[in-house]
C-alpha cells in the first residue's frame, strides 16, 4: 500500500515554474487525482500497465484518455512506426499513406465517402462544424455532449474565459434522450440550424429510438447530423457508434483509438458535403504526418484480424458488473454507466450532485493498490482477466473504506491529500 511519489513531487515543483496548470491536458493533470498521494508524472507503459517516475506500477484504465486500443508498446503498431520513421515523418507533398488509410476507412465507416486528417479531436469537431456551416449557409449549431477545446464549443461551458460572448449566440444545447429539447431549438430557429453535433452515446444509452428521431429531425429541417465519434470510434465497432446503432450521420469526427496512441483525428462524411472542403479553410502542417497514418493502418488491421472488440466488450462487462454489484453490496451512492468498452463512474451526494470527496477516496484507494483510474475507464486488448480480477479486489477494498467514510460523516478526514477538483468549474 505504501507508495513513494517523491520523484513525482519533485517534477511537479519544476513544472509549476514553467507550465500553467502543470499539464497539457486538464483531465490528466494533478487536480484530477488526490494530490500528495497519487502519481503525477508517468515514465513508461507496457501492455496494460504503466510505471510512474518513482517506479510504481499500475494497471492503467485511463489509457491516455482513450487512444490506446491495443495496449502500450503494441508490436504491430510500433513496427509500422519504426518502418515509416526510416523513410520520413512530414513531407513537402501528400504521401501515399494518406490515400491508403482513406481507402481503408471508407470500407469500415458507414458515412466515410471522403475523409480528411487532423491531430486532435477538437480539430476534427471544429472542422465538421465549419464544413456544416459552409454547406448549409447557416450559423446556428445544436449541441449535446463534450466536443473539445475550440471556441465554438467552450462558449457553452463554465470554463469560458477568453471566449467572445458573441460565440454563445451561435450554439444551443439540448438534452440527451429528450427529443423535445431539440425539437424546440428547431421550432424557435426555423431555417437557422446548420447542424446537430452530438455524441451518439456517452454514459447514458439512447432510449425510444432517440438517435433515429434525431436523424429524421435533421433531414426534415435541412440540418446536417454530426456524430462526435472521438471516444466511440473503433471501440464500440470498427465503424463507431454509427455502425453499432445503425444510424448514419452526414459528418463524423474520429480521434482516440484509431492509431493506438499516435496523434491522429479524422473528419469523415458524405461526398457531396466533404467536397465543400474545396472552399473551406481546413489545412494544417501535420495533417499528413506519416508515422500516425502508418500506425492507424496497422492498428485497424490488427483490430480486423484479432478479436479485439470482443475482448474489450467481455472484460469491460466484467469490470462494470463487478463495480455495480459491489456498490449494491456496500450500499454506496455510486454507479458505473455506459457500454462495457468504455464506461463512467458516478459518485453522488445526498442531494444527488457529484460528490468529489467520495470520488477522491475512490481514486486515492485505487491508486494505493496499483490501479490508475479516475471517473471512467477504458479497456484495451492488452488488459487481461488477471488485471480485471485484481481490480475487482481493489474495488471491494476501496468501497469498504468509502462505506466507513460515509458512516463516519466526515469524508474529508479519509482523504490523505488535496481532493479531486472539477475540470469545468464556475469561476
Amino acid at each position: 500500500m505504501a507508495r513513494s511519489i517523491r520523484q513525482s513531487q519533485r517534477w511537479l515543483e519544476r513544472a509549476k515554474k514553467l507550465i500553467p496548470t502543470q499539464t497539457q491536458t486538464l483531465s490528466k493533470g494533478p487536480t484530477q487525482f488526490v494530490q500528495g498521494v497519487c502519481p503525477v508524472f508517468v515514465q513508461r507503459g507496457q501492455g496494460s500497465h504503466v510505471w510512474d517516475v518513482d517506479g510504481n506500477e499500475y494497471i492503467d484504465y485511463l489509457l491516455g484518455l482513450g487512444p490506446i486500443t491495443l495496449g502500450w508498446n503494441d508490436p504491430a503498431t510500433n513496427d509500422a512506426i519504426k518502418k515509416q520513421l526510416e523513410q520520413g515523418i512530414t513531407f513537402s507533398l501528400p504521401h501515399t499513406l494518406e490515400v491508403e488509410l482513406a481507402e481503408l476507412l471508407r470500407k469500415i465507416i458507414p458515412c466515410a465517402e471522403m475523409v480528411r486528417y487532423a491531430k486532435n479531436g477538437s480539430d476534427a469537431t471544429a472542422a465538421c462544424v465549419r464544413i456544416a456551416r459552409a454547406y448549409t449557409k447557416r450559423d446556428l449549431i445544436a449541441v449535446c455532449g463534450y466536443h473539445g477545446a475550440q471556441d465554438w464549443y467552450i462558449a457553452t461551458t463554465e470554463r469560458d474565459r477568453g471566449v467572445p460572448a458573441l460565440m454563445k449566440q451561435l450554439v444551443r444545447k439540448f438534452e440527451y434522450n429528450n427529443i423535445e429539447t431539440l425539437e424546440r431549438i428547431f421550432a424557435e430557429n426555423q431555417g437557422k440550424v446548420a447542424a446537430v453535433i452530438m455524441e451518439a452515446i456517452s454514459v447514458e444509452e439512447p432510449r425510444d429510438n432517440f438517435l433515429q428521431k434525431i436523424r429524421k429531425l435533421c433531414t426534415k429541417h435541412g440540418a446536417l447530423l454530426i456524430f462526435d465519434e472521438v471516444v466511440t470510434g473503433f471501440r464500440l465497432a470498427l465503424g463507431g457508434a454509427q455502425e453499432f446503432y445503425k444510424v448514419i450521420p452526414d459528418l463524423a469526427a474520429f480521434g482516440k483509438g484509431v492509431a493506438n496512441g499516435m496523434p491522429l483525428s479524422i473528419v469523415a462524411g458524405k461526398r457531396r458535403i466533404m467536397q465543400t472542403c474545396d472552399d473551406v479553410f481546413f489545412s494544417m502542417t501535420y495533417g499528413g504526418e506519416t508515422l500516425s497514418l502508418a500506425a492507424a493502418i496497422a492498428t485497424i488491421k490488427e483490430m480486423q484480424s484479432k478479436p479485439v472488440l470482443q475482448h474489450l466488450r467481455s472484460l469491460g462487462a466484467k469490470l462494470k458488473d463487478a463495480f455495480n454489484a459491489l456498490a449494491s453490496k456496500y450500499d454506496l451512492p455510486v454507479e458505473c454507466k455506459g457500454l462495457p468498452p468504455h464506461a463512467a463512474f458516478s459518485f453522488k451526494d445526498k442531494d444527488d450532485k457529484e460528490d468529489l470527496l467520495l470520488k477522491s477516496i475512490f481514486v486515492q484507494e485505487m491508486s494505493l493498490r496499483g490501479i490508475l483510474v479516475t471517473g471512467a475507464y477504458f479497456i484495451c486488448y492488452a488488459h487481461t482477466n488477471e488485471d480485471i480480477a485484481k481490480t475487482i479486489v481493489a474495488f471491494e477494498e476501496a468501497f469498504r473504506i468509502m462505506r466507513q467514510a460515509l458512516d463516519d460523516g466526515n469524508l474529508r478526514k479519509f482523504i490523505k491529500g488535496t481532493p479531486v477538483q472539477p475540470v469545468f468549474r464556475r469561476l
